[in-house]
């Protein structure tokens, strides 16, 4: 992969992974557009790790606060927030495990992909028809939340978009419901890492006519090319300034501003890829 594809691709990702506008989606299409055909599972890592640094600088003094919950005993509101984010966790693992075939297989269909473009955009007007509340993060909101973000390991279904309108709807506040969404990408970026992670120390290589495995040793190093890195750092820069965005965007209630571009790249999306499939 060239440099300048890393970099664009790394912008798609930083800007996708926290608009409500699907990253995984435009991924997809992004790949698809510039002719990268090849599923590469080490770029994808050092994407995960370049849209975690966005998180982890925007959000360093919420963290801090959790981290000092588990010694300090009078800080029982952020003890409870770390275990409404395992709760709102539990739906995607489910969700993986049972269904990550056919998961993994909607990201060769580009034109199923324009079409859930198209669903998120219908999911981002929903909040607008919900009378606002200024609830905090119990049972039900962490829940509803976590089964958005199930939802969201499909290609085009936006995981920011779809957790934040599922806050809301749960009656949370909108500061709030975004906060806990942004939070609830720290355990889904470290496990698709993981994982990811774990598929490229899987890759077969010949070695002196002998197929093997990578390993994780492997596995980092062909991650650590120019190119990967540049895309990171990419998707990391523009990741924060997509964080900043949308706190404003939610706090001024204004989320459905996205749906617009989600109606015109999923129904131009469907156009194209069904025109050139065909």
């Amino acid at each position: 992969m060239e440099i300048w594809e890393a970099i664009i691709v790394g912008i798609v990702q930083g800007l996708a992974e926290f608009l409500p506008i699907s990253s995984s989606g435009h991924i997809v299409l992004t790949q698809v557009l510039l002719g990268i055909d090849e599923k590469n599972l080490a770029f994808e890592v050092v994407l995960h790790l370049g849209t975690l640094v966005s998180v982890v600088i925007f959000f360093r003094a919420s963290l801090w606060k959790l981290c000092q919950s588990l010694w300090t005993k009078d800080m029982k509101e952020e003890r409870m927030k770390i275990f409404w984010l395992g709760v709102a966790t539990v739906p995607a693992v489910v969700a993986y495990k049972l269904f990550g075939d056919y998961f993994k297989a909607a990201y060769d269909n580009p034109v199923l992909v324009s079409g859930l473009l198209l669903l998120t955009a219908a999911l981002l007007f929903v909040p607008k028809m919900v009378k606002a509340k200024s609830a905090g993060i119990g049972a039900k909101s962490s829940l509803w939340m976590g089964v958005g973000q199930a939802f969201a390991i499909l290609p085009g279904i936006s995981r920011s978009g779809s957790t934040i309108a599922a806050g809301l709807m749960s009656g949370v506040k909108a500061e709030k419901a975004a906060e806990f969404s942004f939070l609830m990408s720290i355990p889904a970026i470290v496990g698709g890492f993981i994982l990811t992670l774990k598929d490229v120390a899987e890759e077969v290589a010949v070695v002196d006519g002998v197929e093997v495995e990578k390993g994780w040793s492997a596995a980092l190093d062909s991650c650590l090319s120019q190119s990967y890195l540049a895309g990171a750092l990419a998707a990391a820069v523009v990741g924060l300034f997509a964080i900043y965005l949308v706190m404003d965007v939610v706090k001024r209630g204004k989320l459905e501003y996205f749906s617009y571009y989600l109606i015109a790249a999923g129904i131009t999306g469907m156009i194209y890829f069904s025109t050139i499939g065909s």
